[in-house]
């Protein structure tokens, strides 16, 4: 294992301590040892020992203190139980609290065969490291620029960044919704020259019309009412560095004009100011919608769509790279278990099955929540099906398709139409990126009937269902 192993030998009878120091020195190993609990601990602890041997009573305490107190500390490390009084009580407590073994110490312990036990334990050890860097060596090779995926088509994109980055051209992201277009934009940003100036994203969508003109290209004080000061525009807060355009296709005609202008000269004029002021800014756009029909629709102009579409790169949907999916899923599992202090979390060979054939129509955004509600909703290591939301549950589970032939035992038509509807509801949220004005469009209700619907199957009665679109869910 490279260093010289350590190993800790905790037992009250100072011969037994005697004969396994000298053995295990005699094998080349480093040896600590212990007559009671608080003294293993405290060597434990400072040590950080590879395996322990420990017998199972110790006077003052027990074995089974030394070994919860190591899987606690050092989960890695693995612990060999010894015992004059074995039961099989003992026994299985001494597993169920990760003992790597549960040895009968008789009158004449053969400390060859104890010997044996440890090579057993430390090449687990090793096998498990090796599990543990072969692991990261793959999620590495699918990483790039916090974009994670192994696909042809993700390696497409890599390829594609790698060219663009070092230019100033301008980008424009395309592809689905959830699909990661600002991490792209990010990759873009961290592979160019400018990865040390500062890197500013804006949605043109989420800014009200009236105020993005002052948002984009700042404002004089006195500009218009309530501008009491004056205010520096994103393009000056980019200068030098990277402004990603995040929904391009949601701006106005007028603004249009406008961003074209900046594209051209380079230079921004502040709303109510007389002079331009001269901008570095490398410009990356995105948009979901395809901008050539938005162009034949009058809705966006043909100059600033070529000006913006130089270099176009396109985000492929997740069910065009279905090889990144359980990839992706492993990397959610592992944020959210550490966020949730659950520790290293895996998927049931059942959930990852359900999950590399749907098609996910909100992409990596709509996986990225699947996931944080299995991790909350799921008990142990292992995410099952149960997990899952109704969609990629198995024919016959609550809420899916039932089989054909008699209908089983127990069976409730309100309980599964309900848990057909609210499968239908999550999958929309999941797509519209949570906005439920969106969702209900998708489902071809009116606001107030999809509000309707999720106060019923969430238990909410309170009969308040106006108009009002409460924004981002």
């Amino acid at each position: 294992m490279g260093a010289q192993v350590r190993l800790l030998v905790v037992d009250d009878s100072a011969s037994m301590r005697e004969l396994l120091d000298v053995h295990f020195k005699d094998s080349n190993f480093q040896v600590d040892a212990a007559a009671d609990v608080p003294a293993a601990l405290k060597l434990f602890t400072e040590h950080q020992h590879d395996v322990v041997i420990t017998d199972l009573r110790l006077g003052r305490g027990s074995g089974l203190d030394v070994l919860r107190h190591v899987k606690q500390v050092r989960p890695q490390s693995e612990v060999i139980v010894m015992t004059a009084f074995a039961t099989m009580e003992a026994g299985l407590t001494a597993t169920r609290l990760g003992a790597y073994d549960f040895v009968t110490k008789t009158a004449h312990l053969n400390p060859e065969e104890l010997l044996n036990r440890v090579r057993g334990a430390l090449d687990k050890i090793r096998l498990a490291r090796d599990n543990a860097l072969l692991r990261e060596q793959l999620a590495g090779r699918g990483r790039f620029e916090g974009l994670i995926g192994r696909s042809v088509a993700m390696q497409a994109v890599y390829q594609l960044v790698d060219k663009v980055a070092p230019s100033r051209t301008t980008v424009l992201v395309t592809g689905e919704s959830g699909v990661g277009k600002e991490l792209v934009a990010r990759a873009l940003h961290r592979k160019s020259p400018r990865a040390q100036a500062p890197f500013i994203a804006v949605n043109c969508g989420a800014i009200p019309e009236g105020l993005i003109e002052s948002e984009l290209f700042g404002h004089v004080r006195g500009a218009f009412t309530g501008a009491a000061t004056a205010k520096q525009g994103l393009f000056q807060a980019a200068n030098g560095g990277t402004l990603f355009l995040d929904e391009i296709g949601e701006l106005s005609l007028a603004l249009q004009v406008k961003l074209l202008r900046v594209i051209q000269e380079r230079r921004v004029r502040a709303v109510g100011a007389t002079d331009d002021e001269e901008v570095d800014v490398r410009l990356v756009a995105a948009t979901n919608r395809v901008l050539v029909n938005e162009v034949q629709a009058g809705r966006f102009r043909e100059d600033l769509y070529y000006r913006l579409n130089v270099i176009q790169l396109r985000v492929p949907p997740l069910r065009e790279r279905r090889e990144d999916v359980l990839l992706l899923s492993d990397h959610f599992l592992r944020r959210f278990g550490a966020e949730h202090a659950r520790g290293d979390l895996e998927l049931s060979r059942e959930a990852k099955k359900r999950l590399d054939g749907y098609d996910f129509p909100g992409n990596v955004r709509e996986l990225e929540n699947l996931i944080e509600r299995a991790v909350t909703l799921s008990d142990g290591p292992e995410v099952t099906l149960d997990a899952l939301p109704a969609p990629l549950r198995p024919p016959g589970a609550a809420g899916g398709l039932l089989p054909e032939g008699a209908l089983p035992q127990g069976f409730s038509l309100e309980a599964h139409l309900s848990g057909i509807e609210q499968g239908l509801i999550e999958r929309a949220l999941a797509q519209a990126g949570g906005v439920k004005k969106n969702a209900a469009a998708l489902l071809g209700l009116t606001f107030r009937q999809f509000r309707h619907r999720l106060k019923k199957l969430s238990g909410v009665t309170d009969g308040d269902d106006d108009e009002t679109e409460p924004g981002p869910a």
